[in-house]
């Protein structure tokens, strides 16, 4: 599984949009020679888990490797980014609460 993984946030949240289309949207809190930085995957098209990931595989081929305790936006940064791809959309996207199995979403 490891050989398929193509990023690893620091944060991660799932986002629900229109058509029951269930996305990652990870977050990486940048250092001093570099800023933070997002990344929305392509669609989860398949979840597996291990004790402490989730994979979440996406419809471009990405695989998604998120810590469990991981969920949740921690930055500004984050949440600004958030609250205005949802206010482009027209309230179109939910922030789906952390849960213990996510398989269940596609």
């Amino acid at each position: 599984m490891n050989e398929n993984i193509t990023e690893y946030p620091h944060r991660w949240v799932i986002l629900k949009l229109p058509n029951n289309l269930y996305k990652v949207f990870g977050t990486w809190s940048g250092g001093y020679l570099d800023g933070d930085r997002w990344k929305l995957n392509s669609g989860i098209q398949k979840v597996e888990q291990d004790n402490n990931f989730y994979y979440f595989f996406g419809y471009s081929g990405s695989c998604y490797k998120c810590h469990k305790n991981g969920y949740g936006i921690n930055s500004s940064y984050g949440t600004g980014i958030l609250n205005k791809m949802t206010e482009q959309l027209n309230g179109q996207i939910k922030v789906l609460e952390d849960r213990d199995d996510w398989s269940d979403i596609i």
